[in-house]
């Protein structure tokens, strides 16, 4: 971890456990301008981390017998999702992304469109937005409009954010209350999680450090985005945690305690998703499959909102976990063909997942490009 500050990180922060073990750590500081120090306990914008908690409350919704996972969306949310394709796209296809559905952010935030390569992408929807209460409806329909990325259900998917608002807003519609409400009354108390939820304001309740979003460099220093209202994301990146809590979470899931056995098989059902970096992920119902050669199979999710990235990974025994929070994203510049230039910061990274895995140097990790990238 000491590494990954040296290498331009200013905080990183995790927590690893090991049959039993436990083990909590923090490099570097919160706040570049006073020097606070950060530590192992903050809480942190864990970005689409969501999307399992979003997951885990369809199948258990699923299990009652009040969603059918091959059932049409259209069925459900015939306003939302009118016509041939709400008959087309199932509940299964949202959960995996293989609905074909375009991901509203480049709708929503406009001067992002063509990040990272196009010559005059600008930080300005990041202040633009900063307060913004957008409703999910609005969300939904920027991503229906646009040109879709895929036809239902295809041999691969393409990740999209819009996916889980839908998925929201369906377990709005058969449990009588919101998305947000019921995540957190049955699966993140069901889970015994002390420090997570969704927030009610722009701003972070407890502990937490400043969140630093460089945008490739376009925004140089970064700038903090900690203070902002998540209903850009809600039920697919809004959730706020500490990496206790996602350690716990994860391995509750794993072990059959937030959702029955039937339908954790079902969530690990994977199958190719792009995802928003063009990387290539192994995605199931709200999970990452990621293998690692000499250490094992993880199961888990990454997350990225500006200015704060998060990866929890868990091994298919339930022995290992790890995750780790860190407080700049997008750290590496451009060349001039758009590409995202290498940085050491990589490599410390791919150095310290190697670390937290597989408590070895000997499993390969290169360039951490065999876990999933911080993608929002």
């Amino acid at each position: 971890m000491d590494g990954v500050h040296r290498a331009g990180m200013p905080g990183v922060y995790a927590e690893v456990r090991d049959a039993g073990q436990t083990w909590r750590g923090a490099s570097g500081v919160a706040d570049v301008r006073t020097g606070r120090p950060v530590r192992p306990d903050m809480r942190q914008r864990v970005g689409s981390i969501t999307k399992t908690f979003t997951a885990a409350a369809i199948m258990q919704q699923v299990e009652q017998g009040r969603i059918q996972l091959d059932a049409p969306i259209g069925g459900y949310l015939p306003r939302l999702v009118p016509g041939e394709r709400g008959r087309k796209i199932t509940v299964r296809m949202l959960l995996n992304h293989t609905s074909g559905i375009s991901d509203y952010l480049p709708y929503a935030f406009p001067s992002l469109q063509g990040l990272p390569s196009a010559p005059d992408v600008s930080p300005e929807s990041l202040d633009d937005n900063r307060f913004r209460q957008f409703r999910s409806a609005e969300l939904i329909e920027m991503g229906l409009t646009a040109p879709p990325v895929g036809e239902p259900g295809g041999p691969t998917g393409v990740y999209s954010n819009t996916n889980y608002l839908l998925l929201g807003q369906l377990l709005e519609q058969v449990t009588g209350t919101t998305a947000e409400e019921y995540i957190t009354r049955n699966v993140i108390e069901r889970a015994g999680l002390r420090h997570t939820e969704f927030p009610a304001g722009p701003r972070i309740k407890g502990p937490h450090s400043r969140m630093y979003e460089a945008l490739y460099g376009l925004i140089d220093p970064p700038r903090d985005y900690s203070v902002y209202n998540m209903s850009w994301v809600g039920p697919s990146a809004g959730l706020v945690s500490t990496m206790e809590d996602l350690n716990r979470f994860y391995g509750k899931l794993l072990d059959g305690k937030i959702v029955n056995q039937s339908s954790l098989a079902q969530m690990q059902r994977t199958l190719p998703v792009r995802a928003l970096d063009g990387s290539t992920i192994e995605y199931g119902l709200g999970l990452h499959k990621v293998g690692i050669p000499g250490c094992g199979t993880f199961w888990g999710h990454d997350g990225t909102v500006w200015g704060a990235g998060t990866m929890s990974l868990t091994r298919a025994d339930g022995e290992r976990q790890m995750s780790v929070a860190i407080n700049l994203v997008r750290w590496n510049k451009l060349d001039s063909s758009g590409k995202p230039q290498h940085h050491p910061i990589d490599d410390a990274l791919s150095a310290l997942y190697q670390q937290a895995m597989c408590g070895n140097g000997n499993a390969q990790v290169e360039n951490a490009s065999q876990v999933p990238a911080f993608v929002p």
